[in-house]
């Protein structure tokens, strides 16, 4: 049986180093970075060095947010660092800040990634933000966002073995 785990927390709460702690002992895992490439950007470029320097060499890399292929398929497990991050860029991709009712194909993608995550063969530990917690934003948009953030929290977490929230570097299960 997989062992399917959501981990998450503010930002800078820890939530990558707890996700990397847990699949710590597996030889061989693929890290898959949501994040994209942000040629020319230098604070982005910092981080993503440093979360490759914490990573043992061992760990194998895809950078993408193509995430359904690789729940489907069987293999090592699986680092997803992070679902807000898989969120934002889907997001981009259909254009829905030019047109907001575009959201449905948005939650579609979250309905088949939910889909996979529940029926994955291989060991996953996702990362994710909770977004929801503070101030309701000013635009449509963002508020579009954090909607759908929460959603989809929402829908993996209940697909979970288990659900980690981390804080201040503290890492407590939820029930």
């Amino acid at each position: 049986m997989p062992d399917r785990t959501l981990i998450l927390g503010g930002a800078r709460s820890g939530k990558s180093v707890a996700a990397e702690r847990l699949l710590a002992a597996e030889p061989d895992v693929l890290y898959v970075a949501t994040g994209g490439d942000d040629s020319g950007n230098a604070e982005w470029a910092a981080r993503v060095a440093k979360h490759r320097a914490r990573r043992p060499a061992t760990w194998g890399l895809a950078e993408t947010i193509d995430l359904v292929p690789l729940l489907e398929a069987s293999g090592p497990p699986l680092l997803i660092d992070c679902l807000t991050l898989w969120l934002s860029r889907t997001m981009d991709a259909v254009d829905v800040w030019s047109d907001l009712h575009r959201a449905d194909e948005v939650e579609q993608q979250i309905a088949a990634l939910a889909e996979a995550w529940s029926a994955t063969p291989r060991r996953v530990v996702a990362v994710s933000n909770d977004v929801g917690s503070g101030i309701v934003p000013a635009d449509p948009g963002t508020r579009l966002f954090r909607d759908l953030m929460g959603r989809l929290n929402t829908t993996i977490s209940l697909s979970s073995d288990q659900a980690l929230w981390t804080i201040a570097g503290r890492t407590i299960p939820l029930t």
